[in-house]
């Protein structure tokens, strides 16, 4: 008899520790759940901002294309001064050779 108390005894023990350790294993599971959770909110809110990014580099890549500094401008001036004075040269060497 005492041999089956004993056995019971340790039978329950044993039983006390795999419930232990299934609570244990149980909120452990939950952490990691909870981890994969803001992991995965987490990159999800990196791919919006990766995609914004994208979005703002490639619009900045259309206006850097698109821009004209003023020393373009002044130059494109000179070079249609200098055009307009030639054409002027021409036109008043021509008239004159009437």
């Amino acid at each position: 008899m005492a041999s089956d108390e004993q056995t019971l005894a340790l039978f329950q023990t044993r039983v006390r520790d795999l419930l232990l350790q299934f609570n244990r294993l149980k909120q452990e599971n939950d952490e990691l759940y909870a981890m994969v959770d803001q992991n995965e909110r987490e990159i999800s809110d990196l791919r919006g901002k990766l995609e914004q990014k994208c979005d703002e580099y490639e619009a900045l890549k259309m206006i850097k294309m698109l821009e004209v500094s003023d020393e373009d401008i002044e130059v494109t001036k000179g070079r249609l001064s200098r055009l307009i004075r030639d054409v002027n040269k021409c036109i008043t060497i021509l008239s004159e050779q009437k």
